[in-house]
């Protein structure tokens, strides 16, 4: 394993929080690279749920160091609740390590999402109004205020007097909303640092001196890769870049460094929130698989847009990520059909397009041209060998793999970490 990268090959909520956590087992570390509170993954422990928006997957295991990267953008107050929760699981938060360089969400971050999103009206983005795109934002506009910040409560109390001069003229001119106070703001924040400083460390040279010195360490993205503000389907993408190179860009830590790249994508495809999605069923068929695998946002409790496997996107998402394996999930949801669907190409203004389009106009106006494959109708839940698996799903996992240009590695057959098969 020594440096693997874990990421979304999709739009997001494919399992990978359920995939890092098969591979943490083995791991030193398990490093987030990007995002911050607007993502989650939701890992089953026997009869127990552990969501997490925050803290990497490896903390389920003693022995393994979660790392939060300075690609991150942190609300302290939402870090300091889930280490709350481990804690009262039994979990140690003390392992979590912090980097000084990741930016912090703050209060007007949050109000600036929410006022923004309810202006665009018809037009909105989706967002989950966590203050995550505005943190963003102040960050490559350089006026963010980073973790370190935290630790000098003169150059702290200048930081955030400064983005309040500016919030504060727009606030009430655009939004028709009240300023923020800048001495709540400051306290509350200083306060959160004194319990947080534990945490913080240059993460950057915790994870080279890791690889030097032989550790495992797994690089755990979130969101997916149609969601890159890079590569995604701009706008309807989240705010920072869920694709291989955020790794390196999040981490500090160079290429050369990461040994293999492992993109999750579920057996069909979601995605929450608006934005193009060609291969999307409203009908019986998206409703069935939107119950059958429990299609709700971790963080929003969002109903997820559900639609056949897309071998385009899948094919874009290998290219981009140079992606060595995929994992696939949830095929046991696909055991409810007759027949089972892939997409192999769109057709828009008389083009057929073999390769994901550039275009968001196309992705809004064209239509899928599917393959038909025959389901199994099996309950392949309690499968945990390849040739256990009926050979219909075999010859779908082998299709998808052809199509590709990229091996599947492991196949899910239901949510517990046991139930999942190695592909030969």
């Amino acid at each position: 394993m020594a440096a693997t990268i874990i990421l979304g090959a999709q739009w997001g909520d494919e399992g990978k929080g359920r995939v890092v956590d098969y591979f943490a087992e083995q791991a030193d570390f398990v490093v987030r690279f990007q995002g911050g509170n607007n993502a989650g993954h939701t890992i089953v422990v026997g009869d127990e749920k552990l969501a997490l928006s925050l803290i990497p997957s490896g903390i389920l295991y003693p022995t393994c160091v979660p790392v939060i990267a300075s690609g991150t953008v942190i609300d302290p107050k939402v870090l300091l609740d889930e280490m709350d929760m481990v804690a009262s699981r039994g979990l140690d938060p003390g392992r979590v390590k912090l980097s000084s360089n990741a930016h912090l969400v703050m209060p007007f971050h949050r109000k600036l999402d929410a006022v923004i999103e309810r202006y665009l009206g018809k037009n909105l983005i989706g967002t989950t109004k966590k203050g995550i795109g505005p943190a963003y934002t102040d960050k490559y506009s350089r006026f963010g205020i980073r973790v370190q910040d935290l630790f000098d409560p003169k150059i702290f109390a200048e930081k955030v007097e400064a983005s309040l001069e500016e919030k504060n003229r727009i606030l009430p001119r655009v939004y028709n909303t009240l300023p923020m106070d800048s001495e709540e703001i400051i306290e509350e924040y200083l306060a959160y640092g004194e319990q947080l400083k534990p945490q913080v460390t240059d993460t950057s040279l915790l994870l080279w001196e890791a690889i030097q010195e032989g550790s495992e360490v797994l690089f755990e993205g979130a969101q997916g890769t149609l969601l890159d503000v890079d590569h995604g389907t701009y706008p309807f993408v989240t705010s920072s870049n869920p694709t291989a190179g955020g790794a390196i860009v999040g981490t500090g830590v160079g290429p050369k460094a990461i040994d293999e790249i492992i993109g999750v994508a579920k057996a069909y495809i979601s995605r929450v929130g608006t934005g193009p999605f060609p291969t999307e069923l409203n009908d019986e068929i998206g409703d069935r698989m939107i119950e059958l695998g429990g299609e709700y946002g971790t963080v929003t409790g969002r109903r997820r847009r559900c639609g056949w496997l897309d071998l385009l996107a899948l094919r874009y998402a290998a290219r981009v990520n140079t992606l060595t394996r995929i994992f696939l999930t949830k095929l046991d949801i696909l055991s409810a059909f007759e027949t089972i669907k892939v997409a192999t190409a769109y057709e828009s203004g008389g083009n057929t397009f073999d390769e994901f389009p550039s275009q968001q106009s196309v992705l809004y106006k064209c239509e899928p041209v599917y393959e038909e494959l025959a389901g199994w109708g099996d309950d392949i839940t309690g499968a945990r060998k390849y040739d256990e698996l009926p050979q219909e799903a075999q010859d779908y996992i082998e299709y998808i793999q052809d199509a590709v240009g990229v091996p599947i590695g492991w196949v899910s057959v239901g949510p517990e970490r046991s139930q999942l098969v190695e592909v030969p």
